[in-house]
C-alpha cells in the first residue's frame, strides 16, 4: 500500500514537493504557486498595498513639474504676503522711531528742549528709540527677504509687544501668528526659498490687515508730531 505523502512522478514515488514544482515548470511554463507550501522553509514577503497617500521621497522643488511648483508656491503666498507685509510695518516704524530718538537725543544733548524729565533721562530715552528703530529696520528689511534670524529676532520683539494692551497685545498675537505658525516655518526655509526662485512671475499682494495697520500708524505718527509741536 503506497504511502499517503508519496507524490507519483512517471511511476516513481517521491516525497520532495521541489521536484513536482521544477517539473510543472518544465511542462506547463510558470504557474500560481501562490497557495503551494514554500519547499525551501524561506517565508515570502506579505505585499504591501498601494499607498496613494503616501509621503514621496523627494521633496526638493526639482521632484516637481513646473506646475506643480506654481501650485506649491500659490498654496503659501498668502503667507508669504503676510510675512513681507510685516516687514514693511517694521520699516516703517523704523522711519518712526529713527527721526524721533535723533531728535529727542540731539535736542536734550544740546540744551534746546526743555522737557519735564531730567536732561540725561531725555538723552537716554533718544538713544534708545534710536537704536530700537534701527533694529526694526533691520528686522523689516530681513523680513521682506524672507531671512531666518528675522523670524526669531521679530517673535521677540513681539512677544514684549503682547504687554502693551489691549491694542498691543491683540497685533502682536497676529504677529507671533504668522511667524512661528506652522506655515511661517515653511515660507522662512530653504526649500521655501528655492521655489520663488523657480517662481519669479508668481507676485503675492499686501494684506488688508497690512494697510488697517498702516493707517493706524500714520495716524499715530501725525499725533506724536502734534504733539511735539504744540
Amino acid at each position: 500500500m503506497p504511502a499517503a505523502n508519496n507524490i507519483y512522478i512517471f511511476g516513481f514515488a517521491t516525497t520532495d514537493a521541489r521536484w513536482t514544482t521544477r517539473i510543472s515548470y518544465f511542462f506547463f511554463g510558470e504557474t500560481d504557486m501562490s497557495n503551494t507550501p514554500n519547499p525551501y522553509g524561506v517565508p515570502s514577503p506579505t505585499p504591501q498595498a498601494f499607498n496613494p497617500y503616501a509621503p514621496t521621497v523627494q521633496v526638493a522643488p526639482e521632484a516637481f513639474g513646473v506646475n506643480d511648483v506654481e501650485q506649491y508656491r500659490k498654496t503659501y503666498l498668502g503667507h508669504e504676503a503676510s510675512v513681507k507685509s510685516l516687514g514693511l510695518l517694521y520699516l516703517l516704524g523704523a522711519v518712526f522711531l529713527v527721526p524721533i530718538g535723533a531728535f529727542l537725543f540731539l535736542a536734550a544733548a544740546s540744551g534746546n528742549f526743555q522737557p519735564n524729565e531730567p536732561r540725561g533721562v531725555m538723552i537716554g530715552i533718544g538713544l534708545v528709540y534710536f537704536a530700537l528703530g534701527l533694529f526694526q529696520g533691520f528686522i523689516g528689511w530681513g523680513l521682506r527677504r524672507l531671512t531666518p534670524w528675522t523670524r526669531i529676532a521679530a517673535s521677540v520683539l513681539s512677544a514684549f509687544g503682547l504687554l502693551a494692551v489691549p491694542i498691543g497685545t491683540i497685533i502682536s498675537a497676529y504677529f507671533l501668528w504668522v511667524l512661528l505658525g506652522e506655515k511661517g516655518k515653511i515660507v522662512f526655509s530653504d526649500h521655501y526659498r528655492s521655489v520663488i526662485e523657480q517662481t519669479p512671475h508668481i507676485k503675492y499682494k499686501t494684506s488688508i490687515i497690512v494697510w488697517i495697520f498702516l493707517g493706524l500708524l500714520i495716524a499715530l505718527i501725525v499725533f506724536v508730531i502734534a504733539m511735539l509741536a504744540s
